[in-house]
């Protein structure tokens, strides 16, 4: 350990802390401290630098007092430490390596405190999980030690890990009280499990470490995979009986007339006709029978304002609005008319965010490019300027066009991002001619 000093003890001299400080004492240091910290601190055993050049073989001859005249030294720390205590420097090489910065660390120590920690952790765990209805299921036992070998947990302060796998059990015993294939016959929303059993309605949010744990459980106990995406974990929460949020996001749409005979699909055929925009919700799509006359071409686009103004000017195009974003919402909605044969033509910003949106709609779903070529950029850049239109700087990284190559080159070189809006009249030209 390192030596205990008083607060108000002196520094290193000035003169000590030049020499000590030199370029041929630099590697001594590193290596000195590297062997201390991983010693618990003590100078004990030896440190070999090889391939010494003249500078550092003067001064560590100096140093050690007596001389280095080799290509590589082998110095023993415990010979170092009273060297250091003797000599002008008065102070061990522990204390020595503090004033010379940074702090030493002692990695042992250090190794076994969170070896200590991982110990109690697991103990605790083991000893919740026996305390629940979980005790005598061999799913949970096998959920626990997955948990255990992953190692997320241990990277979380050791307070909030027990925490969270604290509450992760607790709320797999509120939804398995039984048996692995016979949940809680009681239907859950997220919200108000996360409250039951975490005192916050936003405690199984997505992508919390507990929900993530949560839903492992549920995985293992049901003999499925941990899911990918959104639409997996929402299937995985209802196998436990938990009801997802499916209402609070919404894709907006315009125009849509789907065949269906339920009151649903006559809803939105009636909205088409009064020239109305929809919001519908992951629950509403769930019920929706979304079929459309074969080859049903429906438009993309980004921005709100071109579903607002084709419903102002009574286009009676089909059209789906992104929001800026490919929410799952949006992708669930295109997936399902991709499924019922639709095609799709995509429009967005002329910005580096909206030209990677487009490049993930167009792929998934092969849509094709609407006005979104690097023609059309450079004329809807040039009809700004003669315009007036205050120039909208371009940044970011370039991101590639996978429908048109010469598209991202164009857009670095002159440097102008467009919005969507820039070519509002030209899509609602397209839109009432289709």
């Amino acid at each position: 350990m390192t030596d205990a000093r008083a607060e108000d003890e002196p520094s290193l001299p000035a003169e000590a802390l030049a020499f000590l400080t030199r370029p041929g004492l630099k590697r001594l240091w590193t290596a000195a401290r590297t062997r201390l910290e991983r010693g618990g601190l003590r100078p004990v055993g030896t440190i070999r630098l090889p391939d010494l050049d003249a500078e550092e073989r003067q001064a560590l001859s100096l140093l050690l007092a007596r001389p280095v005249t080799g290509p590589a030294v082998t110095i023993r720390l415990s010979d170092l430490d009273t060297r250091l205590r003797t000599s002008a420097v008065g102070l061990s090489l522990a204390a020595t390596l503090t004033e010379l910065g940074p702090p030493l660390t002692d990695r042992r120590a250090a190794r076994d405190a969170a070896q200590a920690e991982r110990t109690r952790l697991w103990s605790e765990s083991e000893a919740a999980l026996a305390a629940t209805p979980l005790a005598n299921q061999e799913w949970a036992r096998q959920w626990l030690e997955g948990i255990r070998r992953g190692g997320t947990l241990m990277r979380q302060p050791s307070g909030t890990a027990l925490t969270t796998i604290a509450q992760a059990i607790e709320t797999l015993a509120t939804l398995f009280p039984g048996t692995a294939t016979d949940p809680t016959p009681a239907t859950w929303g997220r919200g108000e499990l996360a409250t039951r059993t975490t005192g916050s309605a936003h405690g199984l949010d997505d992508g919390t470490l507990l929900a993530r744990l949560v839903q492992r459980g549920i995985a293992v106990a049901r003999g499925v995979d941990f899911p990918i995406d959104a639409p997996g974990r929402r299937a995985l929460w209802r196998q436990a009986s938990v009801t997802p949020d499916e209402v609070s996001s919404t894709v907006l749409t315009y125009g849509l007339r789907p065949t269906g005979t339920t009151w649903q699909e006559g809803a939105l055929r009636q909205r088409a006709d009064h020239r109305l925009e929809a919001h519908l919700t992951l629950r509403e799509l769930r019920a929706l029978q979304l079929s459309f006359p074969p080859g049903t071409r429906i438009h993309v686009c980004e921005n709100p304002r071109v579903v607002e103004a084709a419903a102002d000017t009574a286009c009676t195009a089909p059209l789906i609005c992104t929001s800026g974003s490919a929410a799952t919402v949006v992708l669930t909605l295109l997936d399902a008319l991709s499924a019922a044969g639709c095609t799709f033509a995509y429009h967005g910003d002329f910005d580096w965010p909206g030209i990677a949106l487009a490049n993930r709609i167009m792929e998934r779903y092969q849509a094709e490019p609407w006005r979104m070529q690097a023609a059309d950029y450079e004329y809807l850049a040039t009809r700004a300027e003669l315009h007036g239109t205050p120039p909208l700087s371009l940044t970011g990284t370039p991101i590639e066009a996978a429908w048109d190559a010469e598209l991202a080159p164009t857009m670095d070189a002159l440097g102008i991002a467009l919005h969507e809006e820039a070519a509002l009249d030209l899509l609602l030209g397209d839109l009432v001619e289709a």
